[in-house]
């Protein structure tokens, strides 16, 4: 995407850069980047209405309501299968459907119109609003490669937790919930100014809670913990997350990877087939993409031989957003996730790394024997490595 300064801006819209600068600032510019003191402005977004010739939004009552109802308001929306789409449109004009929009988008596996959908509420002083769109613009530009504004959106999340005392509950439950998902997500460490999750969860509306649990069954899968991270999906499900699609998907996802990790392979293939089955009539298959490493090639063995054309989409999204999600992970945790493996390799060398036998792949993945130890010698040899035990270091555990 080509950028201009507020100067460039300023002559191709014929007002003045002061002009351009309070577009930026009340965040009515989509797409447009702060770096520094400096902004960037997408050089196809046409100028906005004057500000003077809008209306004044009403302030926001006291009890910050508006900053949680405009946050993650998709997530947040109970909807059936295949009307996902519908429940957006059905959404009152505003920050709250644009916010939808992007999720939609995002969701969608449409990194692009996500990121410039979202980019529009960076700024925006509706704090509900600006945090869904800096969690979605960060996780947009992973998959676009444009990591700088990736990491400049994140960023924004942590100074709004940094400064989470000075905050109502409700902000404060806000930060907390984006914080955590962000760095979850990217397998980072938690910011040491995030609350305890727990104290805060009564503060967040059903879904947003639902997925909340999600990101604290994810941190628990990361520490090896799979039975206890099943069993607050289980729960989290069976209490009623399960009315919730977007939530509701990528906790079934989550079971997926407890699952085969605890080698309880017809589980696993039960919640995914729950997830796909939320997830297809509305395309709803980005969480698929950004979980397949830890899926325990599930995708392969379900998903590939019944519906080929969505895998190959499901890879397409894998590639895109892994290399991007690598390069922020691995320069901040010293972790070197491969990035040279095909899919497939990937997803082989993994089970091999959690001690499964060559049989027990293959027969999971109904191939040969010979075809996993040939997969396997490929990711060995691509990652310079003797064995099955140094495979580890380059994996998701």
């Amino acid at each position: 995407m080509e950028y201009l300064t507020v100067r460039e801006t300023a002559e191709k819209w014929k007002i003045s850069p002061r002009m351009v600068q309070q577009f930026c600032t009340a965040g009515r510019i989509p797409g447009a980047q702060k770096f520094g003191t400096a902004w960037a402005i997408p050089a196809a977004v046409e100028k906005p209405q004057d500000p003077r010739l809008v209306p004044k939004p009403e302030a926001a009552p006291a009890s910050g309501l508006p900053d949680r109802t405009n946050l993650m308001p998709l997530m947040n929306t109970p909807f059936r299968p295949g009307r996902c789409l519908a429940a957006v449109e059905a959404m009152e004009a505003g920050p709250r459907r644009d916010i939808a929009q992007a999720e939609y988008y995002y969701f969608t596996g449409q990194p692009e119109q996500a990121a410039r959908a979202a980019g529009a509420y960076l700024t925006s002083p509706d704090m509900g609003a600006r945090l869904s769109a800096c969690l979605i613009y960060a996780y947009a530009n992973l998959s676009l490669h444009q990591i700088q504004h990736a990491r400049f959106a994140l960023d924004e999340m942590q100074k709004f937790l940094a400064a989470g005392a000075e905050k109502a509950p409700h902000l404060r439950a806000a930060g907390t919930f984006v914080a955590a998902t962000s760095a979850v997500l990217l397998h980072l460490p938690l910011p040491e100014e995030l609350p305890e999750v727990e104290g805060l969860l009564p503060l967040l509306p059903t879904g947003l809670r639902a997925f909340a649990l999600y990101v604290q069954a994810h941190a628990l899968y990361l520490k090896g913990a799979y039975a206890h991270s099943a069993g607050i999906v289980e729960a989290t499900l069976s209490m009623g997350a399960s009315g919730y699609p977007i939530p509701a998907i990528y906790l079934h996802l989550i079971a997926v990877m407890d699952y085969m990790s605890l080698k309880q392979t017809e589980r696993a293939e039960a919640h995914l087939l729950t997830a796909w089955e939320i997830a297809r009539p509305d395309d709803l298959i980005e969480g698929f993409g950004e979980h397949h490493g830890l899926l325990g090639a599930m995708l392969e063995a379900v998903i590939k031989p019944g519906w080929p054309e969505d895998f190959k989409r499901i890879i397409d999204i894998t590639y895109r957003f892994s290399a991007g999600w690598r390069r922020v992970h691995n320069p901040l945790t010293g972790h070197d996730v491969a990035d040279d493996l095909t899919t497939t390799e990937f997803a082989i060398a993994m089970l091999a790394a959690r001690d499964w036998t060559t049989q027990e792949i293959a027969q999971h993945l109904k191939i040969s024997v010979n075809t996993v130890k040939t997969h396997i010698s490929e990711a060995m040899r691509k990652l310079n490595v003797q064995n099955r035990k140094d495979l580890k270091q380059y994996m998701l555990l």
